[in-house]
Parts: structure tokens; C-alpha cells; sequence
């Protein structure tokens, strides 16, 4: 271990005059000091403010690259996008997601055309999209995508110095990831089983299996073969997991977030609120297809997902081959993060960012699907949010 220190301190201050700007880096921790007390996106942004929007880090001993302005992300996201496309390890990610086998974290590799089988297997996933119906380990369950939330969240002593093995265990981390997978895999292995006997024996009145997404990720692992992949079990874990991490979590704090602008705002809440009564007033009843009709409550959301995009760093990526940005060499295997949140709040875009205004988006063609990368909510490129739709419609 005093070995792998060694090395450590004598890689972390290395000089490179082609790098991106950035502050100076102390042996061993690098950067790390500088985020201390901070919430990280806040941290970097303020580092930003000095050394620029596109900064190097030494995170530990892991080589970091940050983008906190539109011009930067747009270059690492559709400029590059290929060359950022695959993620870096993470150590939760790793043993929550099956071996990163998810949709989040997986390994860029090929893309594969499911546009046909989708379709078929999927049409008829309504309000009951993933399980069907409530688990029986409902609150268990969602206690453990909260606690999987919070470690994928920040910069894990694990994942900051990979090399030093010993610090999983040290920190506790990897002890505590264990037991949240061995009970999240407890209980998704039940659902699956309860899923495959209700295949065989529930049938609908009109003769057709009623599906939701698990009875998809079914069909998919048993009849693949004429597919051009195979769908383990595992990775219906994944996927599963992922609805909740990814959809559940992220859309509860954006409901948060907006509730608290509006409580902040009370004529915004007001607008809102007389907007929804006119629209139950005229239908009788507030559902899923009333959404289209809300267009104030929509430019709510919109600002909110500005000032407080449910993740704030964006999910890292990594750098997969030799790239040069703005004149900087990006080093090939660093961890490169864009700061969503600081480009939200970015004066050279938004007047007056720190303050909440719906009617920004108000005959705006700014969109959060990936193309305006001022407001990029979701990500944008190869790796944008797979389940935007899904996740503005639980909102």
C-alpha cells in the first residue's frame, strides 16, 4: 500500500503545458481539499469562475476534465461525442448495476436497432410501467435506490483512488454496497419470478397477457434469439433498477424543486394552480393526457429542470482515445464531467439566472432534448437520458 501511495504522489503533480487550466494540485489528494465543505457542483463552479469553463482537476489520483460552459459541453457531447461515449468505473455502479451492465453506466459498444421489438412488446405501458402493481417490498425497496442514490452522489474516497483497494473496505463503502445489492437483488428476484409465473396464468379478458416492463425485459430474455443481442437476468435487474434510481428518485426531486419555487414565487403558484382548476373545470378529471394542455405548469417545470437539474454534475464520462479541445490535449482515460447546474446559471445565457422565471421559456425554442446546450437537463449526445419522456411525465 505505501508502495501504491508512492506512485500516487509522484504522478499527481505531473506537468503537461497542453492541459487544460486549472489550480494547483497537492500531492496525493490533488484537488480533492478544494470541494471540501461544498456541494460539488457548487465547488466547481466556483473554481470555474477563476480558471475557466474548461479546467483540469486532480481528483485523488483520478485525471479530471470539467466543462461548466455550453460551448465546452457541446464539444465533449456532439463535437466528440464518440470519443466521450463510454463511462469511467465507479465502484457503485459496478456492484449495484450488475457489473455496470445498466443503461446509466453500461459500456459504450455498438448500437443496436430495437425500434421493432420496442414497439411490440411496449405499447401498452401506462401508469403501470414498471412492476404493474405495488411490491410487497415497496418501502424496503425504495429505501435502497435512496441509499444507492447517495453513493453514486459526490467523490468516492473508492473511486477518487482506485488503485488502493484497501479503502473500500477502510472507508466501508464496498461492505455497504454489498448489502444494498444482495437486498435490492432479493427483492427484484422476486418480482421477476412473480412476473414469470403471472405469464403463464394471468391472461386479460381479451385473451392477451397484460404486459408492463418487466414482462417486456421477459420476452426479450426468452425469445432473444432472433435478436442481435442476449438479455440476461442480471440485466433485467439493471434496467429495473435503473427505473427507479434514474426515474423515481431524479423526478421526486424535481417536484421538490418546484414546489419550493412556487411557494417562493407565490404569483407563479398562482398562475399554475388557476391554470390546472381551469383545465379540471372543463374536463372533469386531471390525467396524463391533460399534459399537452397545462402550458404554464410545462414552462414551471422547464425552469425548474434550469436551476435544478435532478443531477447536478452530469454523469461522468471518459475520455476514449487522444482529443484536443479549444487548443487542450484532454489526457485519454480522465474522467470528464459537465456541470449542469453552473451552465443553468450561466449569465452569458440566462438574464438575471438566479432568479426564477418561467416566462424565460416562454415562445422559446430552447429545449431540454440534447440540441441547445445551454439547458441540458437531461445530457445530451450518445449518453442523453434515455427516459426523458417517462421522467417529465411523472413530474
Amino acid at each position: 500500500m505505501v508502495l501504491k501511495i508512492g506512485k500516487i504522489i509522484g504522478k499527481t503533480n505531473y506537468s503537461a503545458s497542453n492541459l487544460p487550466p486549472g489550480p494547483w494540485k497537492l500531492p496525493f489528494i490533488g484537488n480533492l481539499h478544494q470541494l471540501i465543505g461544498s456541494r460539488p457542483h457548487h465547488g466547481l463552479r466556483d473554481l470555474a469562475k477563476k480558471y475557466g469553463p474548461l479546467m483540469h482537476l486532480k481528483l485523488g489520483e483520478v485525471s479530471t476534465v470539467v466543462a461548466s460552459s455550453a460551448e465546452f459541453a457541446k464539444e465533449m457531447m456532439k463535437t466528440h461525442d464518440l470519443i466521450f461515449a463510454s463511462m469511467p468505473p465507479i465502484l457503485a455502479a459496478k456492484i449495484l448495476s450488475y457489473g455496470s451492465t445498466n443503461i446509466g453506466f453500461a459500456p459504450y459498444g455498438s448500437p443496436i436497432n430495437l425500434t421493432e421489438e420496442i414497439y411490440s412488446s411496449t405499447y401498452c405501458f401506462t401508469s403501470r410501467v414498471a412492476f404493474g402493481k405495488k411490491t410487497k417490498d415497496h418501502e424496503k425497496f425504495i429505501y435502497v435506490v435512496k441509499e444507492a442514490v447517495k453513493t453514486l452522489s459526490g467523490f468516492g474516497l473508492a473511486d477518487v483512488f482506485p488503485s488502493v483497494s484497501l479503502l473500500q473496505l477502510l472507508s466501508g463503502l464496498r461492505p455497504k454496497l454489498e448489502r444494498l445489492h444482495k437486498e435490492a437483488d432479493r427483492i427484484m428476484e422476486n418480482i421477476i419470478k412473480e412476473h414469470q409465473r403471472d405469464m403463464v396464468t394471468t391472461k386479460s379478458v381479451e385473451g392477451e397477457a397484460e404486459e408492463d416492463l418487466v414482462d417486456a425485459l421477459l420476452k426479450f430474455h426468452e425469445h432473444g434469439s432472433g435478436l442481435e443481442f442476449s438479455l440476461t437476468t442480471d440485466n433485467i435487474k439493471a434496467v429495473i433498477f435503473d427505473m427507479f434510481s434514474a426515474g423515481s428518485e431524479t423526478s421526486a426531486t424535481a417536484v421538490d424543486w418546484a414546489i419550493t419555487e412556487m411557494i417562493k414565487n407565490p404569483r407563479v403558484m398562482k398562475t399554475a394552480q388557476n391554470e390546472v382548476r381551469e383545465v379540471f373545470n372543463r374536463k372533469g378529471q386531471i390525467d396524463e393526457t391533460c399534459i399537452r394542455e397545462m402550458k404554464y405548469l410545462n414552462l414551471v417545470i422547464r425552469e425548474t429542470l434550469r436551476l435544478h437539474p435532478p443531477i447536478p454534475l452530469l454523469l461522468p464520462r471518459e475520455c476514449g482515445e487522444k482529443c484536443e479541445i479549444d487548443g487542450y490535449e484532454i489526457p485519454v482515460k480522465s474522467k470528464v464531467i459537465v456541470n449542469a447546474w453552473a451552465i443553468g446559471r450561466d449569465p452569458n445565457y440566462w438574464n438575471e439566472p438566479e432568479r426564477f422565471n418561467p416566462n424565460w421559456f416562454l415562445d422559446s425554442s430552447i429545449d431540454y432534448k440534447g440540441t441547445n446546450f445551454e439547458y441540458i437537463p437531461f445530457g445530451a449526445g450518445r449518453r442523453i437520458c434515455p427516459g426523458i419522456s417517462y421522467g417529465l411525465a411523472n413530474v
